[in-house]
């Protein structure tokens, strides 16, 4: 029987769509491009939830939007399917598993760091990172820059980021007025490129297909907009009002919901586009944790289910931990606190863009395109992630420093992370190593080192 002779598949309820998306949440491995290749399978050619073309559709839009794509894509789904309810269940499970992973991690992290086979582990990690980064820089820049005045946004993004220190807001700021230009001047320039595949594959009937009846709640209305806005602003002004209230505007706990709320909408091109900002910010300014801690953090969000940006749960329970902002005796609930606070306030504008959007969306389908702001935006992205994988290399292979002079740099050149950071490089560049297969090797390598006396 061929697919298209196949018989539609029977309508999803709601707790059918609910247990789905709680298997996801604990194998949604692989990051962005796994997590939407596992998404398209699941949903598209295993159980014909909904068609290719409308599959994309969402994808589209979710593309271009700050935040996790992966995981608005499962709001957008969830919400297609069932409505609000819908939408929250499923975004809402795409993270939960990840936060209460990443808060027990997080705990052996700080209350055993220091053990030797723990601390070789990390060792071991730290130089895969900085390949890792790289790697991702090379994988956005090999679809982004197009063309020489591409190339030359993400140079000056380097440069800006790198020499001159300007803040990651600001960056994204001046790309996208670039953009707004240069798409005006020069539109063939800044046209954006297709890139998730062809719309024709032939699945057969779906529940949710290209050409039938659009449901009740995906029609736009005003007052289902102001409603979801003043919802959502609501869910934000609470918690921030509360803290403001009873802690002060300077409490660590306040700094961290506002300094979220900021990178939560600066996400474009996905986490390793936020990272930098989040580095400039939480290392950097706030000093809630150390560039190695970082790294750290970052090989543990590689290394669970959910969005890489989760490794913001990490930062917070660090920050939040060490601090001790609950009293000398309650510093695991403190760390917990805080990863839970960071996570409300980074993804919660995620659900906003969906369920207010999603209708609008909707209305406009066969027309969602990358606009030319955005093009100069992802070309800037490519440019400040460059400029972090070379921050996290010189802090992982000058640990102490570099000295003064040249002769006094090679002497302080950390030569065995050096070689596993060539090596984690090889494998992801040359052998096309997953990321998990990459930092698997790297930490039973440092853990080989570390035991063995070489580091």
């Amino acid at each position: 029987m061929r697919l298209t002779d196949a018989p539609a598949p029977a309508s999803v309820t709601f707790w059918q769509a609910f247990r789905f998306w709680l298997r996801l949440g604990f194998v949604s491995f692989g990051g962005p491009a796994g997590q939407i290749a596992i998404l398209h399978e699941e949903l598209v050619v295993r159980r014909r939830w909904l068609s290719e073309r409308r599959f994309l559709h969402a994808l589209n839009y979710c593309m271009v939007l700050p935040g996790p794509e992966a995981q608005q894509l499962a709001t957008y789904i969830g919400w297609l399917m069932h409505r609000t309810w819908g939408g929250i269940v499923a975004g809402a499970l795409f993270v939960l598993p990840s936060l209460a992973i990443l808060i027990g991690l997080s705990w052996v992290y700080v209350a055993f760091g220091q053990v030797p086979w723990v601390a070789g582990v990390f060792y071991g990690i730290k130089p895969a990172v900085a390949a890792i980064v790289l790697q991702a820089a090379h994988r956005i820049g090999s679809r982004a820059l197009r063309n020489r005045v591409l190339w030359a946004i993400a140079a000056a993004s380097f440069i800006g980021i790198a020499v001159l220190r300007l803040p990651f807001p600001l960056i994204l700021a001046l790309a996208a007025a670039a953009g707004a230009l240069g798409g005006r001047m020069a539109p063939d320039v800044f046209m954006a490129g297709g890139g998730h595949g062809s719309a024709g594959t032939d699945i057969g009937p779906t529940v949710i297909d290209d050409d039938g009846p659009r449901a009740e709640h995906t029609v736009f209305r005003w007052p289902r907009l102001l409603a979801v806005l003043g919802v959502v602003l609501g869910l934000w002004l609470a918690p921030m009002a509360w803290m403001v209230a009873e802690l002060g505007w300077a409490h660590t706990y306040t700094q961290m919901g506002w300094f979220f709320t900021k990178a939560a909408w600066m996400t474009f091109g996905g986490a390793y586009a936020v990272l930098p900002y989040v580095v400039q910010g939480a290392v950097e300014h706030f000093h809630w944790l150390s560039p190695l801690q970082m790294m750290d953090g970052l090989a543990l969000g590689e290394t669970t289910p959910g969005p890489l940006i989760m490794v913001v749960a990490f930062v917070g329970y660090v920050g939040a931990h060490t601090q001790a902002l609950l009293g000398a005796d309650a510093p695991f609930l403190a760390g917990a606190l805080g990863a839970a606070l960071v996570t409300w306030f980074t993804f919660l504008p995620s659900f906003l863009f969906i369920l207010a959007g999603g209708p609008l969306v909707e209305s406009s389908r066969h027309e969602v395109r990358l606009t030319a702001p955005l093009t100069a935006i992802t070309a800037a992205v490519v440019g400040v992630i460059l400029n972090l994988a070379l921050f996290f290399g010189v802090h992982v292979l000058w640990p102490q420093g570099f000295g003064h002079g040249l002769q006094d740099a090679l002497g302080r050149l950390d030569l065995p992370a050096a070689a596993l950071s060539v090596a984690a490089a090889v494998a992801l560049f040359r052998y096309k190593r997953s990321v998990m297969q990459v930092i698997g090797g790297a930490a039973l390598a440092g853990l080989a080192l570390r035991l063995g006396g070489m580091a």
